[in-house]
């Protein structure tokens, strides 16, 4: 029996899981994305997809990933906000999660301001720091997109060329 089709398929389910995972926090979403390319190369022992590629690949997903706790802690620092604001928000996306898009939306701000209010700091300056840490979310959450995205687009450009050359 040739596995071949059941590989692909698992290959696109942890890209598509790794999408998701870059707006839901619980889910490493970029690390996902980038194993799901690395079965898909692995598919064919990387003669398609070879292992400059994959690479690239990893460079690309190291940075999201390093996106992901710079921006939001940027972000924070920005508007004035503590280390407490910082976690609130962390703690505020994942509790949001149970909560729908509204969760996902409004957990990070507000768990950054009871982080701060938890500190001692004023309402004025703790929602100062919600907001902050909030945009800092939607910031490294849009970047992580567009690196996964343009990881997909740098695989499936390697298995376009494979097949352009394969047709000639």
């Amino acid at each position: 029996m040739d596995w071949t089709i059941l590989w692909w398929l698992l290959a696109a389910l942890t890209v598509i899981a790794g999408l998701a995972g870059t707006v839901v926090p619980a889910l490493p979403g970029v690390p996902l994305v980038f194993a799901g390319l690395f079965i898909g190369a692995w598919i064919d022992n990387f003669e398609i997809v070879g292992w400059g590629t994959i690479g690239i690949l990893a460079v690309l997903a190291a940075i999201a990933w390093i996106v992901d706790f710079v921006a939001g802690a940027l972000g924070a620092r920005y508007m004035g906000a503590s280390a407490r604001s910082f976690w609130g928000a962390t703690i505020g996306a994942i509790v949001g999660l149970f909560f729908g898009i509204p969760g996902l939306l409004l957990g990070p701000f507000l768990g950054a301001v009871i982080g701060e209010l938890s500190g001692g700091r004023d309402l004025v300056r703790s929602g100062r720091a919600g907001v902050g840490a909030w945009l800092g979310i939607v910031v490294a959450t849009a970047v992580k997109l567009a690196i996964a995205f343009l990881m997909i687009g740098l695989f499936l450009f390697r298995l376009g060329l494979d097949q352009i050359g394969a047709a000639a």
